[in-house]
């Protein structure tokens, strides 16, 4: 039966009768489209997969954001790309395993990441969870503008333009009342990430070098250092964020993913490790061309990149390289956000869906719209060290993931919660270690950062 003839306003129903709401009524259509392309002939397998993928695939590219294609810039400036390119491969594959379990806790709930914990944990680690989410999505979001910044200004953009322009795309993006439009939308921008590719080949890379960078996994250029340990840190910080579990696992909820499309949601999960993975590799072969040629880009800012790349990559080159930061912020200025309202809304039991009209969820659009502006803000503060932040800010991701990723594990082993699609043997190894690794590495910075003389400088 066509979902909208049940609705109550619509037949007349009684007072009594449950009210149907617009997000049910949109979360039921395209349920239905996907029962349809399931009953299909011999495309359907495509059709339905073309219908369940999203929230992978725009996690992990909205994961590439300005911050983290900027880290990866003054990896390659700095150090150029022997190790560097295995162990961003390394670090995305981490990302996978981590945001494969995300996406079986949505599927397998209907509940967003919140809400499970505030649920199963009490509002003590709850609201400890929301803390850590929050700080670091604002923090973030700070950064995301500086990328939008120093994107349009390499054309000549003022900043007031550019960040007051990205909040208003922002807010036509999320008031779509329509969680498939506002994916498609963001799907469609986030596609541009791929603009670091043609950058990496216009830069005329060493293939044989390439090749060599990812079958040797060579040793640390220069040694351990504290310049390398903030690097490698923000290299991690750009692939594994909390926001990436809150983000996907309700993403998940308002796409109205089933168990049944667990083995959709890896392959949209798989996809969007690979692409994002490939878009950031392309960065550091892109700027390795300043190493190569013996360029000192310790003074480079984040507007500077582009600009430095020109004799190296030509001016074709560096405009794709400015347009690929730009577009990087874009993205993750409309996901974290969303995150952050989706979160708020969880725990504050208001509207929390993009298939809601503001006037039905205006808390939930207004923390979305108001965490941008407010970022947005702040970044127009002169003389700020733009570059210093964007790098710290990555490395404080890399130290509030280990609690969000214990929370996610007791979740994803939690019998109750998830049943028969709980964790297996293999999955908790490689989550296990995941959460070992990154406690370790932020012991080893936090101990190197009170003593220095432990490394070089």
């Amino acid at each position: 039966m066509d979902e909208a003839k049940r609705d109550p306003e619509v037949q007349g129903s009684p007072p009594s009768a449950p009210r149907i709401t617009h997000e049910d009524r949109d979360r039921a259509l395209d349920r239905l489209a996907v029962a349809r392309a399931r009953r299909a002939g011999s495309l359907r397998g495509l059709r339905v997969f073309w219908l369940l993928l999203g929230p992978g695939i725009l996690v992990f590219l909205g994961e590439n954001d300005a911050p983290s294609m900027l880290s990866y810039a003054a990896t390659g400036a700095r150090f150029g790309i022997g190790f560097f390119l295995p162990f961003v491969l390394l670090t995305f594959l981490m990302g996978f395993v981590v945001q494969e379990m995300t996406m079986r806790l949505g599927a397998v709930t209907h509940r967003g990441h919140a809400e499970l914990i505030f649920d199963r944990f009490g509002p003590f680690w709850g609201w400890f969870a929301m803390g850590d989410l929050l700080l670091g999505n604002f923090l973030t979001l700070v950064t995301e503008f500086i990328g939008i910044r120093a994107g349009l200004g390499f054309f000549g953009v003022p900043p007031l333009v550019s960040v007051a322009g990205s909040v208003v795309v922002v807010l036509v993006v999320a008031t779509t009342g329509r969680y498939w439009t506002w994916e498609r939308a963001t799907l469609t921008l986030a596609a541009f990430n791929a603009l670091f590719v043609p950058a990496a080949l216009l830069s005329h890379p060493h293939w044989g070098a390439i090749g060599h960078a990812f079958l040797s996994f060579g040793p640390l250029p220069g040694g351990l250092s504290g310049s390398m340990l903030l690097l490698l840190m923000a290299d991690i910080g750009a692939t594994v964020t909390p926001w990436m579990l809150f983000f996907q696992q309700s993403s998940v909820v308002d796409k109205g993913l089933t168990p049944r499309d667990i083995g959709s949601g890896r392959l949209d999960n798989l996809i969007g490790t690979l692409l994002a993975a490939g878009f950031g590799i392309a960065t550091i072969i892109a700027t390795s061309s300043l190493y190569r040629h013996g360029v000192t880009a310790d003074a480079l800012k984040a507007a500077q990149f582009a600009q430095a790349l020109i004799p190296f990559v030509g001016h074709i080159g560096a405009t794709l390289f400015a347009l690929g930061i730009f577009e990087a912020g874009m993205v993750a200025v409309i996901t974290i956000s969303t995150s952050s309202a989706y979160a708020f809304g969880e725990v504050l039991h208001t509207g929390h869906s993009l298939n809601r009209p503001p006037r039905e969820a205006w808390p939930f659009y207004a923390i979305l719209l108001s965490s941008s502006v407010f970022a947005a803000l702040l970044v127009l503060i002169p003389n700020a060290p733009l570059e210093y932040i964007v790098l710290i800010v990555n490395v404080i991701a890399v130290l509030a993931m280990p609690p969000a990723l214990v929370f996610l594990l007791l979740l994803v082993n939690d019998p109750v919660v998830m049943g028969e699609h709980r964790n297996g043997i293999w999955a908790n190894l490689f989550g296990g270690g995941i959460a070992v690794f990154l406690i370790a590495v932020g012991i080893f910075y936090g101990i190197t950062t009170v003593f220095p003389r432990l490394i070089g400088s």
